[in-house]
């Protein structure tokens, strides 16, 4: 195998085509326009894992009816934060929009909830009075009737023998968004500022030099020849890679760290005439003692100009940490240090083996039965099962070493600043602006001067919106 090499000192390399590498190259490119930029991404387009449209469920993830955000449902604290994050991403990705080259990837689609039985009808009750406090909640909507239901969404309703007691909440600002179509422009979008992007690019190695600078070394999977990059900062954006990256660098804040990798199927149907008949996202609550990734979703989806629905998610599982993995992914991420927090992870979360089992031994017959809970109506032959992305759910020592199985997002950044990563799931893309200034703040302390105006005009108003 040739080497290709270069003498050249780059100042940022992006490891993964993704959202997260795609928002951090859009803000250094202009914020340091003189950077040399690389983006390494290992396929063969950009986006073609978990940002891939098909690969997630497009939700712009604002608090508005996620109830795993809110398990008190008199506790909005997160629901509030998540809700102020993706309101900078708005912003962010309207800063941008000037540039008429960008896509329609934002379309308006109410969030809504969707709850059965009078401790669940209480819950939602309770949970809309507490966010309703909240400026950005006090649009918020309620009901146990089931005629307003209906008005909202026709399909949860018709055909519904079910009479016990019913409720939904609505907010009006809601958006599905094509993840996909924003990170591709985004990608597109730097380039043309000078960032060099190479695909098929697969990054095997991370070493720190002496000098504090970075060789990052790996193959062109289309050639076979491989290359060797040098750099003062490196950001892993590599989803379910991002780990074994980490770790491949020494570095020590992913110490004791493991995943645990699920992959979600989703039905989906394109019928034109179901599909003109709801309008929003709706989530429910997962079942008694279902893990917070299982909450299921009845979603209006436009991708490339296309309406479909979905519904789900239903968990699948493999060893892979992508969708265009390897089985021997998962394999390549044991270390001494952090086996036993994943056999004491998986001990803790029995109720999610056990939920994964029933899962992957479930029938489509018996899935499309949940499908049926949100539509009384649907018919078989409308929707076909489609396979969603691979996510690598964080896990996590304690301080006695044991494994906490984590949800979240993620941002691990070096003690130096010259390396960082994003590890975990949900909410991932909706946030990625947010994060990615968290990440300019922790590991260029020394440039935050210099950048505040022009952060300032990317993302006005970053302090907290009033609550």
């Amino acid at each position: 195998m040739s080497d290709n090499t270069s003498d050249t000192i780059h100042d940022v390399v992006l490891i993964g085509g993704g959202i997260m590498s795609a928002t951090l190259g859009a803000m250094m490119s202009r914020l340091e326009p003189d950077a040399s930029i690389v983006l390494l991404e290992r396929l063969d387009e950009i986006a073609g894992e978990s940002s891939s449209a098909w690969n997630n469920a497009g939700t712009g993830h604002s608090g508005y009816a996620e109830l795993n955000y809110m398990p008190d449902p008199t506790d909005g604290a997160t629901a509030q934060d998540i809700a102020h994050r993706f309101r900078l991403s708005r912003r962010f990705w309207s800063s941008l929009a000037a540039d008429d080259t960008m896509p329609e990837f934002l379309t308006p689609a109410p969030h809504m909830d969707i709850v059965f039985g009078e401790r669940d009808v209480e819950y939602l009750r309770a949970r809309v009075d507490t966010l309703r406090t909240s400026p950005t909640f006090s649009d918020m909507e309620f009901t146990e009737d089931p005629e307003t239901i209906r008005e909202w969404a026709p399909l949860l309703v018709e055909g519904r023998t079910h009479t016990g007691p019913m409720a939904a909440s609505r907010h009006h600002a809601g958006t599905d968004v094509d993840f996909g179509a924003l990170t591709r422009w985004l990608v597109d979008d730097i380039a043309t500022r000078g960032t060099d992007v190479r695909l098929h690019h697969e990054v095997i190695r991370l070493h720190r030099c002496d000098d504090g600078l970075w060789v990052i070394t790996g193959r062109d999977r289309a050639s076979g020849q491989g290359f060797r990059l040098t750099s003062r900062f490196v950001f892993v954006g590599a989803g379910g890679y991002a780990l074994e990256l980490l770790q491949k660098a020494r570095v020590d804040e992913v110490r004791g760290y493991a995943v645990f990798p699920v992959g979600a199927q989703f039905f989906r149907t394109d019928n034109p005439v179901v599909v003109a008949r709801h309008d929003a996202k709706v989530y429910g609550q997962a079942d008694v003692g279902a893990p917070p990734m299982s909450v299921p979703h009845l979603d209006v989806r436009v991708v490339d100009g296309t309406r479909s629905l979905m519904f789900g998610p239903y968990a699948t599982f493999s060893t892979r940490l992508l969708r265009h993995g390897r089985l021997s992914d998962l394999f390549r991420t044991i270390r001494l240090r952090n086996a036993a927090v994943m056999v004491t992870a998986g001990l803790r979360n029995l109720a999610l083996v056990r939920y994964l089992l029933g899962q992957l031994a479930s029938s489509k017959n018996r899935k499309f039965a949940q499908l049926l809970r949100f539509y009384p109506g649907a018919d078989p032959a409308d929707w076909y099962l489609v396979q969603a992305g691979q996510r690598a759910q964080l896990i996590k020592p304690d301080e006695h070493g044991h494994g906490v199985l984590t949800f979240g997002t993620e941002l691990v950044t070096s003690a130096d600043g010259t390396i960082a990563g994003l590890l975990g799931a949900s909410p991932g893309a909706s946030i990625a602006p947010a994060v990615m200034v968290d990440l300019l703040t922790r590991c260029f302390p020394d440039r935050q001067d210099a950048w505040a105006s022009m952060l300032g005009n990317l993302m006005p108003n970053r302090s907290h919106d009033a609550a």
